[in-house]
């Protein structure tokens, strides 16, 4: 395994990149180092286990690029390129064109190599900018619908929507972010949306089966927020879930919700409400009450899952402090959006 400080090293080099790009950009979350040049983004996965993702070895990171890629390829064929292995070459890091220019012990590293989109284009841009429009929303709706109406289904994936698979996913949650406490989210407010999430199994448990019954659990994205949506024609959404299946077969309200749940948080409530609405018109729900209900439950589960996943930043070494002091706010601030979806409820 290359140690973090060397990989970062080498590979904010020109050289060490096949197109030799003029500029070179480090963006790190809580999986991956992502490398941004003038044409390409390429993308290195922490070996990291958090347990219900496991990065840790050489070979599960090669996998899970391969995966990356394969999956995107529904809703982006257009931006994924292939796997990269890193090799060392002359004493230092380097990112090969393809797994035919290098031997396989040479390899040390992997990457998912991927075109770089235009900021303009990016829905989170866009929105910042004040430059999308309704018809930019209705467009990002209906390839959402049409992508979840023909999205796998199987018996396989019918039971990642039984309450019991949901409320695994709920209590593993709750588990992670117990260290948290205190921190980026308030015992009072870990307190409430856990209560709040075990009531809503109790009164609510029929809701699942009935999802099911009526075909609304797919292989989903599983990361729907506007960082991953594109406009570009057609519409592009990128990173969906590789790491875990279970992230991804879902309620396809589940997949929508965090998308409504991002415009929301960022107060884009006008587009929040209009890619509502264009979804249903789209999609093909018949019971809009029942879907109204477990809308909020899962812009609940979604903004708790971002608070959380920002959390863990608070404890990666390699972020720097101001970085860290950021992610413990903005975690909290969607730890808050929860509880006020459950107090408007």
């Amino acid at each position: 395994m290359v140690e973090a400080e060397r990989l970062i090293r080498d590979l904010m080099r020109p050289d060490a990149y096949p197109d030799k790009p003029g500029d070179l950009e480090l963006i790190q979350t809580h999986i991956s180092w992502v490398f941004i040049t003038d044409r390409f983004v390429y993308k290195v996965k922490k070996p990291v286990n958090f347990g219900f993702l496991d990065f840790s070895t050489l070979e599960k990171r090669e996998f899970y690029c391969r995966r990356e890629i394969e999956l995107n390829s529904r809703l982006a064929p257009d931006i994924y390129i292939g796997v990269c292995p890193i090799i060392e070459h002359d004493g230092t890091l380097r990112i090969s064109d393809s797994m035919a220019s290098c031997e396989k012990e040479s390899v040390v590293e992997y990457c998912v190599k991927m075109k770089r989109i235009p900021d303009g284009v990016l829905m989170r841009s866009m929105f910042n900018s004040g430059t999308m429009g309704s018809k930019d929303i209705r467009g990002i709706a209906q390839t959402i619908a049409e992508f979840h109406r023909t999205a796998k289904g199987s018996a396989e994936i019918d039971r990642f929507g039984t309450m019991e698979a949901v409320k695994f996913n709920t209590d593993e949650n709750f588990a992670q972010t117990r260290e948290f406490v205190g921190r980026s989210v308030s015992k009072y407010q870990y307190d409430l949306i856990k209560n709040w999430t075990d009531e809503f199994y109790k009164k609510r448990e029929k809701i699942f089966d009935k999802r099911i019954r009526t075909n609304k659990i797919r292989d989903c994205h599983g990361d729907l927020h506007m960082e991953h949506v594109c406009l570009t024609d057609p519409v592009s959404i990128i990173d969906c879930i590789e790491f875990n299946d279970r992230f991804r077969y879902s309620d396809t309200a589940s997949d929508i919700a965090f998308l409504i749940m991002d415009l929301e948080y960022n107060q884009g409530g006008d587009l929040a409400a209009e890619l509502y609405r264009g979804y249903l018109e789209h999609s093909n729900e018949k019971n809009i009450e029942l879907f109204d209900l477990l809308l909020n439950f899962y812009k609940v589960y979604r903004s708790y899952v971002r608070g959380k996943v920002i959390s863990f930043q608070l404890n990666d070494p390699n972020i720097p402090p101001e970085k860290q002091a950021r992610a413990d706010r903005d975690a909290g601030k969607y730890f808050q959006l929860a509880c006020e979806y459950i107090n408007g409820t």
